[in-house]
């Protein structure tokens, strides 16, 4: 695959030479996290009417982008857990958004939208047969059921203020977490493209997108970065939203819920990585 980077506009004046002194740091907050995968985390079964009570805390919410883990909610639910959580999402939103994630176009170039099943994820791989539009991008697609569209947006460069993640921030989307072990949103990619942090960059993707039977060449921009030294500090941005007010978080005998606005989101860490541009990382 032919990929070219790019370097962003305000980038331009940097030197070329960065300093490596965060480098133990990031190395460190990457070490933590692949650590923490290794332990299993303590659950039990709660009553639905807990996890109904906190999916009210948003009222006149339409639109909710939900990262989920299904294998904690079903030791929470005692019942299948994409049937469980779908019925109380649906219940409470118009419109239901889940990432459509297929990273393999990085190698094969080819992505259906039709066809090309999401590869991250067990909710997801469900939720791609009840979704009802799916984003023309073939690495980082949004799956929605209900009728919120992004009318409007460029698709072929997926952090883009100007494509679809942007759209989410300018809306101040809910993002819910339910189930999950520490954070996951991937609007901090839009954070981290739109603050210019210098340990990402752009690059260009080369491959065929499909759309109703009809094939084109496209060139896909999106961001590349060494995840090993350069990982999110999950746990430590989940602590300090929630002492800024930014995010909720509700343990329920040990089933994650966490909730955070993606405008919000994004105006609280811009303040932080301007003042340390390894924020994300450290």
């Amino acid at each position: 695959m032919n990929q070219r980077l790019t370097h962003l506009s305000r980038r331009a004046g940097r030197d070329a030479v960065e300093r490596l002194t965060h480098l133990p740091e990031t190395a460190w907050c990457s070490a933590k996290h692949y650590a923490l995968k290794r332990f299993d985390r303590p659950g039990g079964p709660i009553d639905d009417a807990v996890l109904e009570t906190v999916l009210a805390q948003y009222p006149e919410t339409d639109v909710v982008f939900v990262h989920i883990g299904l294998s904690d909610i079903k030791t929470a639910l005692q019942e299948n857990p994409y049937d469980a959580i779908t019925e109380k999402l649906d219940a409470t939103f118009e419109s239901v958004l889940a990432p459509g994630f297929t990273r393999s176009f990085r190698e094969t170039g080819v992505f259906d939208i039709q066809e090309t099943p999401p590869e991250l994820g067990a909710f997801s791989s469900l939720f791609f047969e009840d979704a009802t539009y799916r984003t023309p991008d073939p690495l980082h697609s949004i799956l929605v059921d209900g009728p919120y569209r992004f009318d409007g947006c460029g698709f072929r460069d997926t952090f883009s203020p100007d494509g679809p993640y942007g759209q989410l921030s300018a809306d101040n989307v809910l993002y819910l977490n339910i189930g999950t072990p520490w954070l996951i949103s991937t609007q901090l990619h839009y954070v981290e493209r739109v603050c210019d942090v210098p340990y990402a960059e752009t690059v260009e993707i080369e491959g065929e997108l499909t759309v109703d039977g009809t094939t084109e060449r496209i060139t896909q921009r999106n961001y590349t970065k060494n995840n090993y030294l350069y990982f999110w500090n999950r746990r430590g941005l989940r602590d300090d939203m929630v002492a800024a007010g930014v995010m909720d978080h509700y343990v329920l005998n040990g089933l994650n819920v966490m909730g955070m606005r993606a405008g919000e989101m994004e105006a609280f860490l811009t303040e932080r990585i301007d003042e340390d541009p390894y924020y994300l990382v450290r």
